[in-house]
């Protein structure tokens, strides 16, 4: 199975380092030194990572043959594919990978179907479920335990206990205000 891991961005410095939108939970997995990553656009890869390290809260990446800043700016919005092996699991029983939870099912607690999970977003503060409702409108659901009961892989589903607001449709809450 093959995962977006990293989107580059713009060129860092003149000795070909780049920065990096890092999109797995595990860089240091994924976007170590000797990772052979498949590109988008094909045309541009596959690269090899020679380097790696932390500059101001961004990972700068250098990339084998890719010397220069001309080099690093034509790999700008290029992403970062890597091979995984789709059965296998984050150390921790508590971690997922972004391929297993797209597509799960989202349930409440008393089972009220909220819609589907298209996308993870990784944000600095927490991690965000984009979910697909029934009539094709989003929902963003914060990854936490306190409203993220259960993730049923077996099921295929995720199961929510959302605080008031965080998922009721506008019509709702209109509809509530009517009524006060």
């Amino acid at each position: 199975m093959q995962l977006v891991v990293a989107r580059i961005g713009r060129a860092h410095g003149i000795k070909g380092e780049v920065t990096v939108e890092v999109r797995t939970d595990e860089p240091e997995l994924r976007l170590g030194p000797g990772a052979v990553l498949t590109t988008d656009p094909a045309s541009v890869g596959p690269l090899t990572i020679e380097s790696g390290r932390v500059h101001s809260g961004r990972l700068l990446l250098r990339f084998a043959g890719v010397l220069d800043r001309t080099g690093a700016e034509a790999l700008r919005n290029t992403l970062l594919i890597a091979d995984v092996d789709p059965d296998e699991m984050p150390e921790d029983e508590d971690e997922y990978y972004d391929h297993q939870l797209i597509d799960l099912d989202v349930v409440t607690v008393d089972g009220t179907e909220i819609g589907r999970i298209t996308e993870i977003s990784h944000l600095a503060s927490q991690d965000l479920f984009i979910v697909e409702r029934p009539d094709g409108s989003e929902v963003m659901i914060p990854f936490v335990e306190e409203i993220v009961t259960e993730i049923d892989l077996a099921e295929q589903r995720a199961v929510v206990d959302p605080p008031p607001g965080l998922i009721d449709d506008r019509a709702e809450i209109a509809s509530s205000r009517d009524e006060s």
